[in-house]
């Protein structure tokens, strides 16, 4: 199979139809994946042997072998967490930080998703060093790696709201959607596969610094989290929701907007 064949492919349909060359060079983090089916097929614990094979890391692969097969709930996301986990601790117990920046930038969008769950584990860091240390990855091309770094540091973002939501009303400002997109939707209420932030259940108004900028974004990708994220607060704050989706129809008359608050409503709606 040719490089462009390789790496302009649009992804299998399912498993069956995963090319084993493909599969393969997933395996072996030569290419990222080019979408879901494919990033679900490849094998973490033989890429992770294939990564530390190239990088002459061999003695890193059983203790963090042993820590995935400890796990007692066994999915693709656990797994990621585990890695990075895992690979974070033998980082610092070998003071081996080159390392983490060489799997930062590796081809392999795998690879940098359990670099992001390492960011979010370490707790030596502020929350601001966190967010600036994930904010590459909240940047990166793949869809995948993007997902994992907001939930890598969703833990800690939930401790430290008050100053996440500060940091995050500069990142709605940044050029870069996905750095917008990022700081609406690592802080929803609810989420998707992570824990809810109570305090936003409860007070969403705290988050307005972020909403605010975000109400007439012309990115569907920053629309769609934006209207998520007030649906999701429409659970708990329906009167909250209400009002400032009033608010923004009056204040700001425009398509984007327009977007933004049917998606927002659509659980209110249906009642």
């Amino acid at each position: 199979m040719s490089n462009t064949e390789t790496t302009q492919r649009k992804g299998a349909k399912s498993f069956k139809e995963l090319s084993p060359n493909i599969l393969t060079q997933l395996n072996k983090g030569e290419i990222p994946s080019a979408n879901l089916v494919e990033w679900l097929a490849i094998d973490q614990k033989l890429l992770l042997q294939n990564v530390l094979q190239q990088y002459q890391r061999t003695d890193y692969l059983m203790p963090i072998l042993n820590q995935i097969n400890a796990l007692k709930k066994v999915t693709v996301n656990t797994i990621n967490e585990t890695i990075g986990e895992a690979l974070l601790i033998q980082i610092i117990e070998n003071q081996d930080k080159t390392f983490l920046s060489c799997l930062a930038i590796h081809p392999s969008d795998a690879v940098r998703c359990w670099v992001s769950y390492a960011i979010g584990k370490d707790k030596s860091l502020s929350i601001r060093q966190m967010l600036k240390a994930i904010k590459p990855f909240a940047a990166d091309a793949h869809f995948g790696v993007r997902e994992m770094s907001w939930m890598a540091v969703r833990p800690t973002l939930d401790k430290n709201i008050s100053e996440s939501i500060i940091i995050f009303s500069q990142w709605v400002q940044d050029n870069d959607e996905n750095i917008r997109r990022f700081a609406s939707e690592a802080t929803r209420p609810r989420g998707v596969w992570c824990n809810h932030i109570d305090i936003l259940k409860k007070e969403p108004a705290l988050a307005l610094p972020i909403l605010e900028p975000l109400k007439a974004d012309q990115s569907k990708y920053v629309k769609d989290s934006v209207g998520n994220w007030l649906n999701d607060a429409s659970k708990t704050r329906p009167d909250f929701v209400i009002q400032l989706c009033k608010h923004w129809e009056t204040e700001s008359d425009n398509k984007h907007t327009a977007y933004i608050i049917k998606k927002s409503l659509r659980t209110l709606n249906k009642k």
